[in-house]
């Protein structure tokens, strides 16, 4: 079953949803948000693209813009789309196929189909997208859909849980499309989404969703007849198989509600393709699963429900306990941790009006694991600042970049895990347990079976609080009203005579395997008979066992433990040690350490345990197993009971006299404390024993502290010796960068020049190969750019030449410049000067 929080009342959301249908009658149509904000334009333009001009929708665009500036939004999109774009106006009603943009310095809502403009102030509240996201869900219901587009910061995340609350739509521009991702990464983060995709693929989900919503509405009854609803069941089965939590005991509606969405989202249209498509795909199963926890939630929901526990309720509970004591509460159904922190915060505020010093224990449990990792982290997005206020974000906030995190010393307060309310063990001994809109999901054999649980949760005085549309029931005797609109209650103190029978939950169901039909044949009845003597003999005569590993962690248990064991107070444990009763702890552990080092039978004689009042002599055995190899390893913890002395009819002990007696109980008493110095001399011995290894364990790491201490020191040198060279080659470097750029300038200078001379110009090196040449020399010598690096002899020329070469080679040898007249083939006649190339060293 589902424990995350809703934020909204199912009585409301009734009212909510009648409401919207009875003003929608006439005229219903689906109302789509779209927010963005930085690289939106672009995201918006690939959207209204895709849309056709008879969607049937009504589109309302907000965007992040500069106040007092006329906006360009709505001619930029009209470009891209055929449907008429607008600048919205205020009591506009809304028109389907028609798209409407957030004028600038206003906030927009919706109220009964029609836009309301709102003045910008300095002290808002929610951020512009939030609040209209606000406004839709609760206008339009299930006919709202809400799109995170392109965007920084966090806008948009808040809006998105109240549209998934009134069961509404949301989708999100993928991260890898979106400008910036900011907006978008932080709606997905929520694991509300509903699809995850490109703006230009939006619009046709769009239109496929709400056209198969509609169908699905004229021809899916609201309520199935019971033989035709063996599908559910199936579907129960899949999820439990899969998640490994049963969802049986949810209300009806509520499981055909959620279906109902997937199977739209899917276009899907029969009950009996759905079970396939999820089988066929996991993260469907998952999809659904996350579906039906409803898992939104909010910091200080109700916030009049908060102020009344604040003033009526938390005085008297915190003002009733002793100094430096433990306030312990219980939140199932936590979600990602809002209401978790609420509580703490709250109590905090009390905590610190009074004198007294006071610890907290609060736990927040959920069956979505995802969710607890959330709350555990404690991040969340800016805008929760409309929640919780300015003052309560600087007190028990810290602000990283978009984000607000919870100060550690209200995070040290918090034990969050992963817990089934109904079929794990529930906390005890609670100050207060708030289990709120949790129960209305819950069918009534849920909630039946779950308030007297949470009655024995709580200790005299303790205090339940459920949400404002959950009640108690027929669970009168146990709760008394404290607040009747809050549904906040204190436990009664009820007679165990009539005490409602508690179905205590213990962990996770272990089935039988199934009877053999040949257990009846007459063949198999002597190994049946075997048995059966086996099983018996157990149960009669065999003492208390409990198999262990080495660590103490109960494997195996043989028998009744009641007497020697039992479940303490917190967090659920599964070390004996933990579980042991008064006078059994010092003993076995004693006897645990020893077994482990000795690996030989262990035995503690006459050890005395408190057992509901009175006192029980057992002789404790641990017996380190080396057979069967299955077994090898673990430890078999054996409680055998001494019986006591027998009296007669008359209540004198028989056949004893005061003397025998007398001396009877001091030789016990004698015995007792010869065991008792044993035991302490052993306790010293390897207390000794442990200071021993704990001084070569010190001496062991202050050597290697020294050595990482001198490492350190290295470290520090190198850092410093690498952060000085970091600078002089960032000097180099800079001195490089300088000559790189003169040298570009010198080369385009060059060029240019040669360029402008119209003269032909070939560089040749030492080897005779070609470094250079100008266009105007390809005229004359048949170069292309591929010749660089070739000898020059190899290239063609036009030139009537032959002494070209050996010229090159005189120049080369006697640095002395030769000048001569030379004719091409086409009769043309150029001044040859062959001069030698000079470096800055040659002059």
């Amino acid at each position: 079953m589902s424990q995350s929080k809703s934020k909204s009342h199912e009585t409301q959301g009734k009212k909510a949803t009648g409401r919207i249908e009875r003003k929608s009658a006439l005229k219903s149509f689906p109302v789509v948000g779209l927010g963005a904000s930085a690289g939106g334009l672009e995201a918006l333009k690939a959207f209204f693209t895709k849309v056709p001009p008879t969607s049937g929708m009504a589109f309302i665009v907000l965007v992040h813009m500069t106040p007092n500036q006329p906006s360009l939004m709505p001619a930029l999109l009209q470009k891209t789309t055929s449907i008429p774009v607008s600048a919205a106006k205020d009591e506009e009603p809304l028109e389907p196929n028609r798209a409407y943009v957030i004028p600038p310095n206003k906030d927009i809502s919706v109220y009964n189909g029609k836009i309301q403009l709102l003045d910008m102030t300095t002290k808002r509240g929610l951020l512009p997208i939030d609040y209209f996201f606000r406004s839709l869900a609760q206008d339009q219901g299930e006919n709202a859909a809400a799109i995170v587009l392109s965007g920084m910061g966090t806008d948009g995340t808040l809006g998105i849980k109240e549209i998934k609350v009134h069961n509404g739509l949301v989708f999100v521009q993928s991260e890898d499309s979106a400008g910036y991702d900011g907006m978008p990464r932080s709606a997905i983060n929520t694991g509300i989404v509903d699809m995850i995709m490109a703006p230009a693929d939006m619009p046709e989900k769009l239109i496929r969703y709400f056209s198969h919503a509609a169908r699905q509405s004229q021809d899916i009854p609201a309520q199935l007849p019971v033989k035709e609803d063996g599908w559910i069941h199936k579907i129960y089965a899949i999820l439990r198989s899969h998640v490994g939590h049963d969802f049986s005991s949810y209300k009806r509606n509520t499981i055909l509600r959620c279906i109902s969405r997937r199977m739209n989202l899917n276009h899907i249209s029969s009950h009996e393709d759905y079970m396939r498509y999820l089988r066929e795909n996991p993260d469907e199963t998952d999809a659904l699963f996350r579906e039906l926890l409803i898992g939104v939630t909010s910091f200080f929901r109700d916030p009049e429900s908060f102020d009344v526990l604040k003033t009526d309720v938390l005085p008297d509970l915190l003002g009733s306990l002793r100094p430096d004591a433990t306030f312990r509460a219980w939140i199932p159904g936590c979600s990602t941790g809002e209401e978790v922190y609420s509580l703490v915060i709250t109590l905090k505020e009390v905590i610190d009006k009074t004198s007294n010093r006071i610890s907290l224990q609060i736990f927040g449990t959920d069956i979505d694991n995802r969710a607890i990792s959330k709350a555990r982290q404690g991040v969340y997005p800016c805008s929760i600042k409309a929640d919780l206020g300015e003052e309560r974000v600087n007190r028990f906030f810290i602000q990283e970049g978009d984000f607000y995190r919870i100060r550690k010393e209200i995070r040290d307060c918090v034990v969050f895990s992963v817990q089934n309310v109904i079929k794990d063990p529930p906390f005890s001994r609670l100050n207060l347990m708030c289990c709120r809109n949790l129960l209305i999901y819950l069918n009534t054999d849920a909630q039946k079976k779950l308030l007297p649980l949470f009655h024995y949760t709580l200790i005299p005085g303790g205090v339940l609080m459920l949400g404002s549309s959950e009640t108690i029931g027929s669970a009168t005797d146990l709760f008394e009203t404290i607040n009747k609109k809050w549904r906040i209650f204190r436990r009664r103190e009820v007679p165990k005579a009539i005490r409602q029978i508690v179905n205590f939950p213990t962990g996770p169901l272990v089935l039988e395997p199934p009877q053999d039909s040949s257990a009846a044949n007459p063949q198999n009845k002597a190994f049946d008979t075997s048995y059966l003597t086996q099983k018996v003999v157990l149960e009669l005569f065999a003492p208390t066992a409990v198999l262990t590993n080495s660590n103490g962690d109960i494997i195996n248990i043989q028998g009744r433990t009641g007497k020697y064991l039992e479940t303490p107070s917190g967090p659920v444990t599964n070390n004996i040690l933990d579980m042991v009763r008064e006078g059994l702890r010092i003993e076995l552990s004693a006897a645990l350490r020893a077994a482990r080092s000795s690996a030989v039978q262990v035995t503690k004689k006459r050890l005395s345990v408190k057992t509901n009042g009175d006192y029980q002599l057992i002789d404790l055995h641990v017996c380190p197993l080396k057979k069967p190899n299955e077994l090898a390893g673990r430890l078999l913890v054996v409680f055998e009971d001494i019986e006591s002395e027998s009296m007669d009819e008359t209540g004198d002990h028989a056949g004893k006299d005061d003397s025998s007696l007398a001396s009877t109980r001091i030789a016990e008493l004698e015995r007792e404390l010869q065991t008792t110095r044993e035991s302490h001399q052993a306790t010293i011995e390897e207390l000794e024993s442990s200071n021993e290894e704990l001084k070569s364990t010190n001496e062991e790491i202050q050597s290697a502290n020294e050595e990482l201490q001198s490492t350190n020191e290295e470290l520090d040198s190198s850092r410093e010796e690498l952060q000085s060279l970091n600078e002089e080659l960032q000097t180099v470097n800079a001195e490089l960068q300088g000559k790189v750029e003169e040298l570009s300038a010198a080369h385009d200078d060059m060029r240019n020049l040669l360029n402008s001379t119209e003269i032909a110009n070939i560089f040749v090196d030492n080897n005779m190969q070609v470094r250079r040449f100008t266009p105007e020399s390809t005229m004359i010598v048949n170069l292309i750019p591929t010749d660089i690096g070739r000898p020059i002899r190899h290239v063609a020329s036009n030139l009537k030449y032959d002494n070209m070469i050996r010229d090159l080679e005189k120049v080369l040898q006697y640095l002395t410049p030769v000048e001569t007249e030379v004719q091409t083939d086409e009769g043309r006649w150029f001044n040859m000067r062959i001069i030698p190339y000079r470096t800055r060293d040659t002059f």
